[in-house]
């Protein structure tokens, strides 16, 4: 910016003396120096004209004055603390590759994903609409809406989706089976985004079924407006066979709309509309109404009525088994070319099933030109690894809001720690579980788009754009996002905070790295290349803030040494103290926190951040600095002897953290002061040997990051034992994974606290499986005395991976958050097709170079 600065002063000069034509006044006697810049300036003599020097001394007054005026009230307002206040470069989601034709094909979309079936635009206030049904547990009626596990369906998720405009879902709740099924169309006369229709099919399985209660569903379809625009209802009494019109409306964005209700069987209709602010609780006035009616009435039936300016309208659709409806939004009714009868007609009925048809055959045939399966796997494993991605694309989400930031500040000696809200922000992402993680991690985000670039590229830089466009001054990005109402529903107010101080694996650069090696390697088109490449130039700048906050703020005591910040060295309450900001939770670490501390897996990140940089730096053909060697930062975190000196234990020969550590810790059960009259017990931390400076003795995933990172030379006698270390059935190795902390270890599935099971102690993770297979792929390929033990390990460990992984989604209708080390049966949450979705790129035998 400063160059173009400068010429455009040179210009402004140039063209003013141009103008004077060459000529001088005789009283002004002009001549001219060279300035800094190197263009010319006046300097007058001292035969000036007086009234001219006055005219340009009242104007310098002013423009004097002006200049004070507005610095003292710029000092008079307050300063955003560092921590809330936004990077200083353009946004990367501004990109004209993300405006236009980009941006209007993703504006309406699944992009709810907490709640079974969700429908909103990509913008802040949008208009939104969503499906709950009465369900059928234990005996009792159940209104379902938001994705929960105590629901305990048999199954639901997306087993196809597209992630732009074509996903079909299925719902199986204790005999009572939902299809749904999403479309976008962009016809002639339709407003911003185009129209969009949802099937909903509905049948029950009768040896599941009771039907004590009744032989029909009851569906409610909702569309409330955020912006609190009001929704008119087409008349008060509802009759598809006769007009299929339901509610109408206005807005900014997509213009006039209507939505319309089809179907070709006999269905009862009932409505009620609400006036309500909030938009996280609607299943609760739904559920109030209907208690309402019950109560009055004696019938399950919403109350026909409506609020004063309803900005919620709820329907209620009562049809026997099966049956199907269709729903179409239909936008842009204002426009004089509108179609609106045609368009409706194209998106229920006859065509919308041909439609529909087309599009699950095109996800098919891309799924197999994208991952190739047929030849590697069975049937039963090609529909899973369809439903994973289509699972992953349909939980994609849209969120709006605030993160809330945990400010910390020392006054008088004291540390006093407020919570101030980060700028408003939008973000667009894939999500881990749409159960209990409806919201988006910084740390699963970059194993998400592994699969997700490979599918849809710009879908992916879109992605990783709103994340980085959430950087803050100092290049920290909040590691989980908890934006907008509905998402802060859903979080334990102690999670809800996000500390500056802490990180998060910065995986976004495995993406990265995947794909500026798939530039390297011709895998993309012109036109991506391009794009891809104007991404890269945008987001470098954010990229070298990142890298530098990582660089500074985690770094350790000793060169080349770094430890995550965040660990509590005052609890008496954890068995081990977590380490949340390494994603890894509870895996142990040193017994007692400190800025000693060498974390091996950071290490790793740290070398995958600065090799990646080193590269987009080349393929940007930037100049390096000496100060951000992204090189020689490489170089020196990939020096086998130098981590040898660090991190390496002879004895075991594994590779471990250091830091100050007893393995003389237990939790004890103790006596605490009487509450209200009453004696309680607790269990705390029992500390029965001091601590010192070692290698941290714990084999587990942390011990393979070099191994991962492929720093190990093919022949070193260190691979060898990485293979024995990973092959040995009393350490890590299981028929159904790699399990995360060895058998042996000390905290091996211990708990952390009288509440916390153990998490990352022993279950089984697909995304470490998945890159610790990366690297036996790897050295399967290449010369050296191990490399047929590194392929016979390699076939063995993929084999059993997506072996078990087929056979929990076939027992249970889930892909599953971890898996048990003794069975293998699925565990923790469900659905999870966040990084378990990585199961396909196993299947595909896709790694890149990570």
């Amino acid at each position: 910016m400063a160059g173009s600065g400068r010429t455009t002063l040179r210009s402004r000069v140039r063209s003013s003396a141009d103008s004077d034509g060459g000529e001088t006044k005789p009283n002004l006697k002009r001549r001219r120096e060279r300035s800094k810049y190197g263009s010319t300036i006046p300097i007058f003599n001292n035969s000036v004209n007086l009234k001219v020097l006055l005219g340009i001394s009242f104007v310098a007054f002013f423009i004097i004055f002006f200049l004070i005026r507005n610095l003292v009230n710029y000092s008079e307002q307050p300063q955003l603390p560092r921590a809330v206040t936004p990077f200083p470069a353009p946004k990367i989601i501004d990109l004209p590759q993300f405006q236009g034709e980009h941006k209007e094909s993703l504006y309406w979309g699944t992009y709810r994903p907490q709640v079974y079936l969700g429908i909103r635009a990509r913008t802040p206030q949008s208009l939104i609409a969503g499906l709950m049904w009465i369900g059928v547990k234990d005996g009792r009626y159940h209104l379902r809406h938001v994705c929960r596990h105590e629901d305990e369906l048999g199954t639901y998720g997306w087993i196809k989706h597209d992630g732009r405009d074509f996903g079909h879902q299925v719902l199986a709740d204790h005999g009572l089976n939902l299809a749904t099924t999403f479309l976008k169309s962009k016809g002639d006369g339709s407003g911003y985004g185009g129209d969009w229709a949802v099937r909903i099919n509905v049948q029950i399985d009768k040896s599941k079924w009771n039907e004590e209660f009744g032989n029909g569903a009851q569906l409610f379809f909702y569309l409330a407006d955020e912006g609190g625009n009001v929704l008119d209802l087409s008349s008060d009494n509802l009759n598809i066979h006769g007009d299929s019109l339901l509610a109408s409306g206005s807005r900014m964005d997509i213009g006039d709309w209507q939505l319309h209700l089809k179907s070709t069987d006999n269905l009862e209709l009932h409505y009620s509309g609400f006036h309500t602010p909030h938009f996280h609780n609607l299943s609760d006035l739904v559920e109030a109404n209907l208690a309402s009616q019950i109560r009055k009435h004696a019938r399950l039936q919403l109350s026909d009525s409506l609020d004063d300016s309803p900005n919620v309208l709820v329907f209620q659709i009562v049809g026997g088994f099966p049956f199907t409806a269709d729903i179409a939004l239909i936008s842009g009714t204002d426009s004089e070319s509108s179609g609106v009868e045609e368009r409706i007609s194209n998106l229920t009925g006859t065509s919308l099933t041909n439609l529909l048809k087309d599009k699950d055959q095109s996800f098919d045939e891309k799924f197999e030109t994208i991952f190739k399966l047929d030849e590697k796997v069975d049937s039963e494993s090609v529909s899973v690894g369809m439903a994973a991605v289509g699972n992953l694309l349909g939980g994609i989400g849209y969120f709006y809001g605030r993160s809330n930031i945990a400010h910390s500040r020392i006054v008088n000696g004291n540390e006093h720690v407020s919570y101030i809200p980060y700028w408003p922000a939008e973000l667009y992402t894939a999500v881990p579980s749409r159960s209990f993680f409806p919201r988006g991690f910084l740390w699963d985000e970059g194993f998400h788009q592994l699969l997700i670039w490979r599918w849809d590229i710009h879908i992916s830089l879109d992605i990783i754009g709103h994340w980085l466009d959430l950087m803050n001054i100092d290049g920290w990005i909040p590691r989980e996002q908890i934006l907008g109402a509905e998402a802060l529903s859903r979080v334990p107010v102690e999670f809800v905070p996000q500390h500056p101080t802490n990180g998060n694996p910065p995986t976004l650069f495995l993406v990265l790295s995947d794909i500026v090696n798939g530039l390297k390697n011709n895998e993309f088109t012109t036109v991506d290349r391009s794009e891809i490449s104007l991404f890269l130039e945008r987001a470098f700048v954010r990229l070298e803030a990142w890298f530098q906050w990582f660089n500074t703020t985690q770094s350790g005591n000793q060169l080349s040494s770094y430890y995550w910040h965040g660990r509590d060295n005052r609890t008496m309450l954890e068995l081990n103290p977590k380490t949340l900001s390494s994603g890894l939770d509870d895996y142990p670490r040193a017994s007692h926190p400190s800025g000693d501390e060498r974390h091996l897996d950071l290490r790793f990140w740290m070398l995958l951040a600065a090799d990646c940089m080193r590269s987009i730096e080349e393929l940007l053909d930037k100049e390096t600095k000496p100060e951000k060697n992204y090189g020689f930062t490489a170089k020196l975190l990939s020096d086998l002897e130098l981590l040898n000196q660090m991190h390496f234990d002879d004895a075991y020969g594994a590779y471990f953290d250091f830091g100050n550590h007893t393995e003389k810790v237990q939790l004890k059960w103790k006596e605490v002061e009487a509450v209200h009259g009453h004696a309680s017990r607790q269990l705390v931390r029992d500390v029965l040997e001091r601590p010192d400076l070692r290698l941290v003795p714990h084999i587990g995933y942390v011990s393979l990051f070099p191994f991962m990172a492929r720093v190990i030379p093919p022949g070193s006698w260190i691979l060898e034992k990485q293979l024995e270390l990973i092959s040995n059935r009393s350490l890590l190795w299981t028929d159904y994974g790699l399990r995360s902390l060895a058998k042996t270890s000390s905290m091996y599935m211990k708990r952390n606290t009288a509440h916390d099971a153990p998490y990352w102690r022993g279950p089984i993770w697909i995304n470490m499986n998945y890159r610790i297979l990366s690297a036996l792929h790897y050295y399967s390929k290449e010369n050296g005395p191990y490399q047929q033990r590194a392929k016979t390990i390699y076939e063995e460990l993929r084999s059993n991976l997506i072996r078990n992984i087929v056979r929990n989604y076939q027992q249970t209708g889930y892909l599953w958050e971890q898996y048990d080390q003794i069975k293998g049966k699925g565990k923790g949450t469900h659905p999870f097709t966040g990084w378990t979705s990585l199961v396909v790129l196993i299947m595909a035998e896709a790694y890149g170079q990570i």
